[in-house]
């Protein structure tokens, strides 16, 4: 349990570094900022889709749907941007 738990923990700490590069990325679409302003909004929010006073479901869905929604944005991105992120070259 505990390596996923590290495991999980590596992949949303690359994916929030990855986001927070795109969202500094001169070439980063407008969509971006909102889709960030929204999970942040979210994530601070009060109002959850399982509200966090139920013992064990309600920390799982914010552990389930934050880096889902982090993942989905990411996978968004223009293939340029993605590269530049990345530190890789686009083929054109």
């Amino acid at each position: 349990m505990g390596k996923r738990l590290l495991m999980l923990w590596t992949l949303l700490r690359g994916d929030a570094r990855r986001l927070w590069r795109a969202l500094r990325h001169p070439g980063a679409p407008g969509w971006l900022k909102w889709g960030v302003a929204g999970l942040v909004l979210y994530l601070l929010s009060p109002v959850d889709l399982l509200p966090d006073f139920i013992p064990v479901l309600g920390l799982v869905d914010d552990l389930v749907l934050i880096p889902l929604l982090i993942r989905v944005l990411l996978n968004r991105l223009p293939a340029h941007v993605r590269a530049d992120i990345d530190g890789r070259t686009v083929n054109a």
